[in-house]
């Protein structure tokens, strides 16, 4: 077999009629050339059949041309989502992109953290943050390297979330509105944003109506079906009265309808359920699920294009953005 022999960027240069100067800024998409030539360049570098040595680029400037991204898990429908929508920009404006599954292990973040550090990423976009102490953030702060949240929020730190607070407020409204008076909470881990404001805006709607929520009735889960299964069971057993439950998360809610049939209750008759994320499989369930939706393809996008900004500019946008929630109604909730 003959070996393919290495186009260099000396002879793109040559057939462009442009220094190598130009070629290499070209080829790494700086603003410092016109669109055109960019063009022009990067159609001469594919027809010569040009692949760039990226390990020597990030040697040779210190830029990788990477961005990197913490997950909790990548199997969640949502957090693909919101890799989806980073990736697409990412894409777009010549980067590549990094997806790391931290499984919100506090050891195992940080030791994914140092992994892209070593591979000079030069962003984050973190969907994993933790109110019980970020190490990563701290980490992130310390060494001055742009980063940007998404998914879950904290306090002074620049991201693109959904407003949890008003989607827990619509989850609350609607069940008030129907009647229920006697409803819990199948909220998230403690050290989620999402789970915690979520819950706080469902029971701030309860009480903006003159209605207290009883706080043992508020059951931590972790967001997937095995979990929402869990938490309902126990949430249950608190108090089998109960005529509406709020999951700030759908798998936990579809755990949770498994665990209803199981204790003789039958959501959408007797128990009213509301979910969280209007992930598809909500509206095709044998009960379709009522959800409140989050923009989560959008958040993505959004998180990738702050975090350009930062990269790129001297100036850089370090604003949380909050997303607009929306209540889908489906057959899950009915009147008391």
């Amino acid at each position: 077999m003959t070996a393919r022999r290495t186009v260099t960027i000396t002879e793109i240069a040559r057939r462009a009629g442009v220094n190598k100067s130009t070629v290499s800024r070209a080829l790494s998409g700086s603003s410092e050339v016109g669109g055109d030539t960019i063009a022009r360049i990067r159609s001469i570098a594919e027809d010569l059949g040009y692949m760039r040595d990226h390990a020597a680029a990030s040697l040779r400037t210190g830029r990788s041309g990477a961005l990197g991204v913490l997950v909790p898990r990548v199997t969640d429908y949502v957090l693909a989502s919101i890799y989806e929508g980073v990736t697409q920009v990412a894409h777009a404006a010549g980067y590549a992109t990094l997806v790391s599954d931290t499984e919100d292990d506090p050891q195992l973040r940080m030791s994914q953290l140092q992994t892209l550090l070593a591979r000079r990423v030069e962003g984050f976009v973190i969907c994993d943050a933790r109110l019980d102490g970020d190490e990563v953030v701290a980490t992130l702060e310390r060494r001055r390297h742009p980063y940007v949240l998404a998914n879950r929020r904290l306090h002074g730190q620049p991201g693109v979330t959904t407003d949890d607070v008003a989607g827990g407020r619509l989850a609350g409204s609607h069940l008030h509105s129907l009647g229920h008076r006697r409803v819990g909470v199948l909220a998230g881990p403690e050290f989620t944003s999402t789970g915690v404001e979520r819950a706080f805006g469902f029971a701030d709607a309860f009480r903006a109506a003159g209605v207290l929520t009883d706080p043992r009735l508020v059951v931590s889960s972790s967001n997937s079906a095995e979990g929402g299964y869990a938490a309902m069971r126990e949430l249950l057993e608190r108090d089998p009265r109960i005529t509406g439950v709020f999951a700030t998360n759908d798998f936990a809610a579809i755990g949770a309808m498994g665990a209803a049939r199981e204790a003789g209750r039958r959501v959408g008759g007797d128990l009213a359920l509301v979910g969280y994320n209007d992930i598809p499989l909500a509206q095709y369930l044998p009960i379709p699920l009522t959800s409140v939706k989050s923009a989560t393809v959008q958040m993505g996008e959004l998180a990738a294009r702050q975090l350009l900004t930062m990269i790129l500019d001297e100036n850089p946008d370090r604003s949380a953005e909050l997303l607009g929630p929306e209540l889908v109604v489906r057959e899950s909730t009915m009147r008391a």
